[in-house]
């Protein structure tokens, strides 16, 4: 029970409340200070000394919600009571604290420009209110740097911390940026894969179609079978992708080593015959889920680009697993134009997703004619 109550963050009642007991315990103890000053030569009534002790303590009450006009109160009323002598000079110490926290507020919760100026006029305030009760230059230099000491370390430490909080507003702006970024990157990344690939299926089926139309139209009807049917796989998939932003959205299993033969069967379709080899070197061994779906979308971008480029042609796609890394090699043995202006949106998808997991990624040409794409996913299984 007691814990939560010393963890919770406060309320703006809770903080007032304690200002108001802060403000009591000051006011309580500058009193006997204030009634002091009989020793000085000055005698006033007892609630004289009662009522400024009150006067420079209370206004502590509403700090949070005024700071700069309780900075002003505390030290025009110290520099009065100082003047006339309701507060002795050797005393002059009991207000400090009051007039520290004032500032400390000034500083922590008022714009930089505004608390310097109320800092420095209330310090010529009170250096007045010292001068005028001290002897000679010495006693009235020493009263200005003990005013000086009264005001600047409180009001450099709430000055400090305000920077510091500010600071850190500014690094979780910052962090929740790059995170939306990141995410923006990662549905870009899924949605470019996903319609890439089906979209190029599509269009070689739709070529057939058209060309066989007439000459024969079964042929026509099982290409347009296919093109169905890989539509709606695709709506599935972009479903799957934008419901990852819908924090409602029941989680839904995601791609990876074991969806690979269906991927090579698909990949057939569009006239590519692509031979598949998964090898394990441990099989009862573990792979993430994130690099499961990031091996996938590489064999996936690999495929489709020789659908687009090279078919009909041979591919081989060989994924080997290790105990600590996963190794992806795809090519081919067809043609395709060189890519003239670097590389395209299906490369620099593939070469992020490698370069999130920490391994090295090669793409290009082969010596011996066709092209070929190489990854490796290191990775980690927790214990």
């Amino acid at each position: 029970m007691t814990t939560p109550l010393l963890t919770r963050r406060l309320r703006p009642v809770d903080l007032y409340l304690v200002d108001a007991v802060l403000a009591l315990a000051v006011g309580g103890l500058l009193c006997p200070y204030a009634a002091l000053a009989s020793h000085g030569g000055v005698r006033e009534p007892l609630w004289v000394s009662i009522l400024t002790g009150l006067a420079l303590g209370l206004p502590l009450a509403v700090r949070r919600r005024w700071p700069m006009a309780v900075a002003v109160v505390i030290s025009g009323g110290t520099t009065l009571a100082l003047v006339t002598g309701v507060i002795p000079n050797f005393a002059a110490a009991a207000p400090a604290f009051a007039i520290g926290l004032s500032f400390y507020t000034v500083a922590v919760s008022t714009a930089t420009r505004r608390s310097v100026l109320c800092a420095a006029g209330c310090l010529a305030l009170v250096s007045v209110g010292l001068v005028a009760t001290a002897g000679d230059l010495w006693s009235r230099t020493g009263a200005v740097a003990y005013a000086a000491v009264m005001i600047t370390p409180a009001w450099l430490i709430g000055w400090l911390l305000r920077e510091r909080r500010a600071l850190a507003v500014r690094q979780s702006d910052q962090r929740v940026h790059q995170a939306a970024t990141e995410e923006r990157l990662r549905v870009a990344r899924e949605l470019h894969d996903v319609v890439a690939h089906t979209l190029s299926l599509i269009v070689v089926k739709a070529a057939v179609a058209n060309h066989v139309a007439e000459a024969d139209p079964r042929e026509a009807g099982a290409a347009l079978r296919v093109i169905e049917e890989t539509g709606r796989n695709a709506l599935t998939d972009v479903r799957r992708v934008l419901g990852l932003l819908r924090e409602d959205t029941p989680y839904a299993p995601t791609f990876g080593l074991d969806e690979l033969p269906a991927l090579a069967r698909q990949a057939a379709i569009g006239g590519v015959d692509v031979r598949l080899d998964v090898r394990r070197d441990e099989p009862d061994g573990t792979v993430p889920e994130s690099v499961g779906l990031a091996v996938y979308r590489i064999v996936q971008e690999a495929v489709t680009n020789v659908v687009k480029h090279a078919a009909p042609a041979a591919c081989r796609a060989l994924v080997t697993v290790t105990a600590d890394e996963v190794r992806v090699e795809v090519t081919d043995d067809g043609r395709r134009p060189v890519l003239l202006g670097g590389e395209g949106h299906g490369l620099i998808g593939m070469r992020e997703r490698v370069a999130l997991h920490g391994g090295e990624f090669r793409a290009g040409p082969r010596s011996g004619g066709g092209f070929a794409v190489t990854a490796s996913l290191p990775y980690r299984v927790a214990a």
